[in-house]
């Protein structure tokens, strides 16, 4: 992996100022190697923290899902935390027992049948907790296959093709085929009608998304469970569903409760993941992921360990990890409660309303999604703008320091380009109006060229983030 980001000129050095040296004179710090010699922590302190200052300010980051801000006293909690090593239950019991808590509250918010008795794991992010699932499915699959005398080697797994680059992956490292239903016309994401002609006795599980990271929506979960449903009872395979909820798992039980069932309410839905560090409001990373019962976690899959001292149930990719993130999502469940919640998602989802309703009454755009689903959403120029791309568009907001991506959608209707915005907690109303005068800004720059902006800027395939 380190050749994926090494490089450079191996000679290369930092140069040390002055005013933090010690020795009072200049000195410098080669980048590449280590140092013979130690140096006083405020000056390694003072050398990392002028680098890393160059990156952009997460606040004006729109592109990214991931929590940004937190309160000082759970920064001080995460700071108190961080020595401790999750893995290591019998030596941190109430670490252990606070993660037992989240996933009984999880449990219990997400409709499990039994939340005093429920089945799940904290994980490093989303992405673990995906592949814990999806691990899960397919050992049931295989069990299955197995008892039945039928061949179990060629598994297979479904999901829109919308979906987050980790499924892609986990199909490629644990040899199971992804079959991605294509987007068509205006619809974005995966569809009951679409998806059934994908599925066969080989199909290991479907993967239904609670917020696309392309445009915010929520697919229909409910009625591709009943869909689901109907295949089984009407002879067919017995396809379980994950909810991949990364985002919506944090939002729409705290301000969609009025929405058709998603989550364990649907006997169809087997597992449900989310991500903490996202509307979860947690600092990166920590992930979650829920199990209806016992049954659908093969026992194969547990491991126990006694040399940290007691006998370790563990399920995960993963081994040593801080405490310091699952003691943060606790904070915010006892900090917060449901109501804390609600006002802070509500608060960002009307931020995004109030942002798509200010950028379609330009009349420059045509907007893809509104943000009333998830508080995030995707825009494209009108099909008459000449003078400039999306591509161009977000490069000049960088110059403000806004980050908003742009990007191509799926396969099939890769000829539409997008932007997207995502509104975190942290981003005010004043912040988006902020905003908003910058993009008026930009337009008016492109308007007053004399000519089109070039077509020299390389256009991304794909958005995976």
């Amino acid at each position: 992996m380190s050749q994926l980001h090494s490089g450079g000129d191996g000679n290369a050095s930092i140069s040390v100022n002055p005013v933090f040296a010690r020795a009072g004179e200049r000195e410098s710090v080669p980048k590449y190697r280590m140092r013979e010699a130690p140096m006083q922590p405020t000056t390694a302190y003072q050398i990392v923290h002028d680098e890393v200052s160059m990156d952009g300010n997460a606040r004006f980051n729109l592109a990214t899902f991931v929590t940004t801000w937190m309160e000082p006293e759970a920064e001080r909690l995460m700071a108190e935390s961080f020595q401790k090593n999750m893995i290591d239950k019998d030596e941190y019991p109430q670490t252990a027992e606070i993660e037992k808590r989240c996933v009984a509250i999880l449990a219990d918010l997400w409709n499990c049948p039994d939340s005093h008795d429920a089945v799940g794991t904290s994980a490093i992010g989303s992405s673990e907790a995906c592949m814990l699932a999806g691990m899960a499915l397919k050992r049931r699959w295989q069990e299955a296959r197995r008892a039945a005398g039928k061949p179990d080697d060629a598994p297979n797994m479904v999901f829109g093709a919308n979906v987050q680059v980790v499924w892609e992956k986990f199909a490629r490292y644990w040899d199971v085929e992804p079959r991605y239903v294509p987007v068509e016309g205006e619809v974005f994401h995966l569809t009951p009608e679409r998806m059934l002609a994908h599925i066969d006795e080989n199909t290991i599980g479907v993967v239904a998304i609670l917020g696309s990271t392309y445009d915010g929506c929520y697919e229909p979960i409910a009625d591709i469970a009943a869909a689901l449903d109907a295949l089984a009872d009407g002879g067919g395979p017995d396809v379980p569903l994950h909810v991949d909820a990364a985002s919506g798992g944090f939002v729409a039980p705290f301000i969609q409760k009025d929405m058709p069932a998603w989550d364990f309410r649907l006997p169809r839905v087997a597992s449900i993941s989310a991500s903490g560090h996202k509307f979860g409001l947690v600092y990166p990373g920590v992930g979650w992921v829920l199990w209806r019962e016992a049954a659908n976690v093969p026992e194969d899959l547990v491991f126990h360990v006694n040399y940290l001292g007691g006998d370790m149930p563990t399920l995960a990719l993963n081994f040593s990890r801080p405490g310091s993130q699952v003691v943060a999502q606790y904070y915010n469940f006892v900090r917060l409660g449901m109501e804390g919640y609600r006002l802070v998602q509500q608060t960002c989802q009307d931020v995004a309303l109030h942002l798509s309703s200010a950028i379609e009454e330009t009349g420059r755009f045509r907007l893809i999604t509104r943000g009333d689903e998830l508080p995030v959403f995707a825009f494209a120029l009108d099909d008459d703008e000449e003078r400039f791309t999306v591509y161009d568009l977000s490069a000049k907001l960088r110059e403000w320091g806004w980050q908003v991506p742009a990007y191509t959608m799926p396969p099939n209707r890769e000829d539409l380009s997008i932007l997207r915005i995502v509104v975190r907690n942290g981003l005010s109303h004043d912040m988006a109006d902020m905003f908003l005068a910058d993009l008026h800004t930009a337009l008016e720059w492109f308007d007053d060229l004399d000519a089109p902006m070039p077509r020299t800027r390389e256009t991304p395939s794909a958005f995976s983030h």
